[in-house]
Parts: structure tokens; C-alpha cells; sequence
């Protein structure tokens, strides 16, 4: 028999559109391993919310992968000391993986080649990231014309089949209990709205774009209401590998209508990682140096109310509550939510950053770090600091009126014209933290006197 292979998972939980298990499975019997490596991202590691889907995710993985004759192996530790492991446990010489490129795990692919035999393949993006290049040879740094380039490669590949049997090594190496790992909350136990709104797996994933591929045509119309169910709520899927971009292009692109948009958020996804891949501290650093003498306010109750949806403006309010029951938040509401922070209360859009990582479910670095640099005026393709997005105007402009009654009872009694901003706040309902006014011309003022030096 064939010496065993390893396919190495990370964000890939997938059989479908699965290069590295269809790679693996051709060459000879297939070790599914996938490592808990919570030294090598450090300040990086998963947040409650994103472990919470993961072990789910494991779960169905695992499932699937049984139905095939095999199982999923669970690790916890460094992932090349983990593998190498799992080589003198059953003589297993190559791994197979998907390629990955957040800077951790780029490093992590470095040192196990070192042991292995190491073979990357494409598939949890439409095009490899670097690979959309300018006249000049060089990666796109401004999203327009990288969308451009990348429609003109488009349809990706149709994806591939899932394995409908894999060959199970002679030998087994151990595993972990993925209950040992203690990845749910238990005191307390603070995901019920999580299991409520999600199912986190491929079969999951599945469903929901079933369900979005109806609609997919009224996406442009719908998207920007937070009160309808106009987004395709994919991103923790695709974040988690659970689907490929290629699955769901070839599943909507044909459903005419305003569908290029949604088309456009997922090359939005392709763009973040080409970001990343030029600029692996893009979570941490402004691109724009000059804002780096931006004088941002050290103000921790602010930063509080923020988080617990506390700060008198009910459509941040809504957002940041259905965050933290739910673990994700609507797109537009996002946006809100952030310009908040970073232009009304002035607090570093690298606080927020954190805060979403630790409490979305698809907190995805690329994606994460780009948006937060495009609202705070900070990145290399970014709306322009001094364009103040006004929260008391965009809540009505999108409708936002049933969205506030399900995230902020309080105000549930109150009419839709009143709803986005009483005229005096229910008991039990804070007054506004800053006036808009205010915080306008004090985000206004700190720019300028950075722009003074």
C-alpha cells in the first residue's frame, strides 16, 4: 500500500471544490488532519465567536468525512511539530493543503515544508491573490481596476465533485475529542442567538445559497436594508471554507438582475487577500503614514458603549447588540457602526478591528483589516476621512425602523418617524454619548491638525 498523505485543513472544511482532498485521495490513502495552532498566530488566535462555529464546523466535517470510509484527525499544538508528529506515527511523507495568506499561516507553510513533502493548491478564492496583476506587472492595489481584471478571468473553474469514498490509512494516528477542547461557552452560555440564526458546516452553507440564489437578483435593491433579508449571510461559510467562491458564482452569476453586485462583494473578498498578500501587517498599521499623527482619543467608556450598543444612536445601538447575540452584523450597518467609532467618537479604527475579531463569526483578517482602513480613511483604496457618515440620516434613508425594534426593545413602542432618534429617550435608553454636531467638527478639527503636521 501506498504511503498515507496528509491534507492539512485550515479555513478549507469543505469536501466539495476540494483540490487538496482530490490531490491527496489520487495519490494514496488520505489522513484528513486538521491542527488547533493557537502559538503560531499569536495575537491572532480565534475569538469566542469564530471557535464557537469551529467546532460545528469540525462536527460536520467530521460526519461527512465518515460517511467516506474516513474520519477527521484533531490536534492541538504548533502545526509543523503536529504534523511531524503524525509522521512517525504512520510514515505519512506529503501533505497536501490549500493555499492560505495571512502572514501566520504563510510562516506555518514554511515550516512544514521543511518536514514534508508540501503540495498548495488553489480554491478558496476566484484567482489566486497576486496573480491579477497591472500593465506593469504588479498586484492591484485600488479595487476598481483590480475588479476589472479579474471579471475578464471570470468564471472560475467549474468546481469539482466531492470524493464519493476515500482509502483509510493502515494505520490511524490519534486524535483529540474536539469536546475536550472546550471551544463553546458554558458559564455562561452565551451562543443561543448563535444557534438560533446559524448552522455552521458545508451542508449548511449549502442551504444558504440555495435560499439566497432565489433572491439573488434583487440583491443591489435589497442589500443596503438592514430590516429585509437582502444579504446572502455567506460570509462565515466562505470565511470558514465550508463553500468555495466558485461554488457560488456558478450558483448565481445566471440569475440576472442586479447579481453583478453581489458578484462584485465576492471579488471585494479576492481583493482583501491581494491586499494582504502585499501588506501582511494591514491589521495593525495604517497604510497612510500620515495618520499615523492622527490624534485618536484614549477613551475606554466610550470604547464600552460602543461595544454593548450603549451609545444613544439606536441604528449603532441595533448593530452592535445583533453582533454580539448573533455574531455577525448587516453589511450597511457595519459601515455605520464603524464611521461611528472612528469619526464620532474618535477612538483608532484598530480598537473596532480587534472588537470584530473577536466577535464575528466570519472574522476574516483580510476582509476585516481592508474594511476598517477603507472607513477610517486610513488604506490604500479608502473613503476619505473627512466624509462624516451621519447615523441619524442613514437609519431612516434605509429603512432601519423594524431592525431597531428586534435589536432595541426599548424603543420598540415608538413610531418609525421617532424611532431613529427620540426627541427624549426612553427610560432605560441612554441620551446620545456625543452630539453629531460636535463630534463632526472634532473629527474634522484632529484631521486637520494632522494634515498641519
Amino acid at each position: 500500500m501506498n504511503d498515507p498523505v496528509i491534507v492539512w485543513l485550515r479555513r478549507d472544511l469543505r469536501l466539495t471544490d476540494q483540490a487538496a482532498l482530490l490531490a491527496a485521495a489520487a495519490e494514496g490513502p488520505v489522513i484528513p488532519v486538521y491542527v488547533l495552532d493557537d502559538a503560531t498566530p499569536r495575537h491572532r488566535r480565534m475569538g469566542g465567536a469564530s471557535l464557537w462555529w469551529l467546532h460545528h464546523s469540525l462536527a460536520s466535517l467530521d460526519a461527512a468525512l465518515r460517511k467516506l470510509g474516513s474520519r477527521l484527525i484533531l490536534r492541538r499544538g504548533k502545526v509543523h511539530e503536529e504534523l511531524a508528529a503524525i509522521r512517525r506515527e504512520c510514515g505519512a511523507r506529503t501533505v497536501h493543503a490549500l493555499h492560505h495568506y495571512e502572514p501566520w499561516w504563510r510562516n506555518a507553510e514554511k515550516a512544514v515544508a521543511k518536514t514534508f513533502r508540501l503540495v498548495l493548491h488553489d480554491g478558496n478564492y476566484l484567482a489566486p491573490p497576486g496573480s491579477i496583476k497591472t500593465g506593469a506587472g504588479l498586484p492591484y492595489r485600488i479595487y476598481t481596476p483590480f475588479w476589472r481584471a479579474l471579471v475578464e478571468r471570470m468564471p472560475p473553474s467549474s468546481p469539482t465533485p466531492a470524493p464519493e469514498s476515500l482509502s483509510a490509512p493502515a494505520l490511524w494516528p490519534q486524535s483529540d475529542k474536539l469536546g475536550d477542547w472546550g471551544l463553546l461557552p458554558e458559564t455562561p452560555d452565551w451562543a443561543g442567538g448563535f444557534r438560533a440564526e446559524w448552522t455552521p458546516g458545508e451542508v449548511g452553507a449549502k442551504a444558504r445559497l440555495q435560499d439566497f440564489a432565489d433572491h439573488a437578483a434583487r440583491y443591489a435593491e435589497c442589500r443596503n436594508l438592514p430590516s429585509v433579508e437582502g444579504t446572502s449571510r455567506l460570509s462565515p461559510h466562505l470565511h470558514f471554507g465550508e463553500i468555495s467562491p466558485a461554488t457560488i458564482w456558478h450558483a448565481v452569476a445566471d440569475a440576472g438582475g442586479s447579481v453583478d453586485t453581489f458578484l462584485g462583494e465576492i471579488g471585494w473578498r479576492d481583493y482583501a487577500q491581494n491586499v494582504i498578500a502585499q501588506f501582511p501587517d494591514y491589521g495593525t498599521r495604517n497604510a497612510r503614514d500620515a495618520y499615523d499623527s492622527l490624534p485618536w482619543r484614549d477613551d475606554p467608556d466610550s470604547l464600552k458603549a460602543w461595544q454593548q450598543g450603549r451609545t444613544g444612536y439606536p441604528i449603532v445601538d441595533a448593530g452592535m447588540r445583533e453582533l454580539w447575540h448573533t455574531g455577525w452584523m448587516h453589511n450597511r450597518v457595519r459601515m455605520i457602526a464603524a464611521s461611528f467609532l472612528v469619526k464620532h467618537l474618535l477612538v483608532d479604527w484598530r480598537q473596532g478591528e480587534q472588537w470584530f475579531w473577536d466577535t464575528l463569526v466570519d472574522a476574516d483578517y483580510g476582509s476585516n483589516a481592508v474594511n476598517w482602513q477603507w472607513t477610517a480613511g486610513t488604506g490604500i483604496d479608502s473613503n476619505m476621512f473627512v466624509r462624516i457618515m451621519a447615523p441619524l440620516t442613514q437609519s431612516p434613508k434605509f429603512d432601519a425602523a423594524g431592525y431597531i425594534r428586534r435589536w432595541v426593545p426599548e424603543l420598540a413602542h415608538l413610531s418609525d418617524d421617532a424611532i431613529h432618534d427620540p426627541a427624549i429617550p426612553p427610560q432605560g435608553y441612554p441620551a446620545k454619548i456625543v452630539a453629531h454636531t460636535h463630534a463632526r467638527a472634532r473629527a474634522l478639527a484632529a484631521h486637520a491638525q494632522m494634515k498641519a503636521g
